[in-house]
């Protein structure tokens, strides 16, 4: 073993230079050093390793219990309001003292008394104020224009008559004399202007009906005992056109002229019967102021 002789002789080497150095210099023991135990050799007895007291468990730290399942849920705070400041109440005003009004009296009721049938009105409540001069239109015309009206039929006396041109002017004004007469025997007032209804007209003359409005009689009237051809009868209704005449009655011609006119402009188709209302009292034929309404009835 050369090299095992040369490590031992390096060893004794360093161990003699070692002494020198101590003597100055004081050295520090070595450390221990810790190894592990050999193992036996095969066959021997395995020796027993004491065993290691066992250790004890250190308890774990304490957790708060806690709740199994879901956690309710902390509703949200509810939002402070704003707030607002109250109104400064005024300060009160001293009440005046009112003065102690006077305590009216019950009214007095009347004492009841028996109830008083309803008297059934009068005819002349229902007709109202009976007017001579009322016309069928209810208002005056214009001279200028042609007016649409819509006539009520009113009762009338009638008397029927027949005369020539020449002597128109003088038969109608007896027919209305005899109707005046009749209703003034039946106490039957005038309630109109009087009308004349030409029913047919040729070159020779015309047949018309003469008419008086009349209202309502005493009861126990005679009026279904006229005599002289007067009969009672009603005024023609419905819609009509009126034209107004105002000139002498002789030249009432030129009137009738314009109505011919002014219906076959406007094509329209009237009945045969024309209608004279006299506003004016037919007593002078060259009157120049004489007002005629001429009522036309279409078909």
């Amino acid at each position: 073993m050369p090299h095992y002789r040369v490590a031992v002789a390096a060893l004794v080497a360093v161990l003699a230079g070692a002494g020198l150095a101590g003597a100055q210099t004081r050295v520090a023991p070595p450390t221990a050093v810790e190894s592990a135990p050999l193992a036996p050799p095969p066959g021997a007895p395995v020796p027993v390793q004491a065993q290691p007291a066992p250790l004890t468990p250190t308890p774990p730290a304490a957790v708060p219990d806690a709740v199994p399942g879901p956690q309710p849920v902390q509703p949200a705070p509810a939002p402070q309001l704003p707030i607002t400041p109250e109104p400064v109440q005024p300060a009160p005003t001293p009440q005046v003292p009112l003065e102690p009004q006077p305590v009216q009296p019950p009214p007095t009721l009347p004492a009841p008394g028996p109830v008083q049938p309803m008297q059934p009105p009068t005819p002349q409540q229902q007709t109202g104020t009976i007017d001579p001069n009322a016309t069928l239109a209810g208002k005056r015309g214009d001279q200028s224009d042609v007016d649409e009206v819509l006539l009520v039929a009113k009762p009338v006396l009638m008397l029927s008559g027949s005369a020539s041109w020449d002597e128109g002017f003088k038969r109608l004004n007896e027919s209305f004399r005899v109707l005046r007469q009749e209703a003034e025997e039946a106490r039957l007032p005038v309630a109109g202007r009087p009308l004349t209804l030409f029913l047919e007209t040729d070159d020779n003359g015309f047949r018309y009906e003469a008419m008086l409005p009349v209202g309502p009689g005493p009861a126990g009237d005679r009026s279904s005992t006229f005599g002289n051809g007067v009969r009672p009868g009603l005024t023609p209704g419905g819609p009509s056109l009126r034209f107004v005449h105002v000139a002498p009655y002789d030249d009432i011609d030129s009137t009738y002229e314009t109505i011919t006119a002014y219906l076959e402009a406007k094509a329209i188709n009237v009945k045969d019967a024309f209608l004279e209302e006299y506003v004016g009292d037919l007593t002078d034929p060259a009157d120049p102021n004489l007002e005629i309404n001429v009522y036309v009835q279409p078909r």
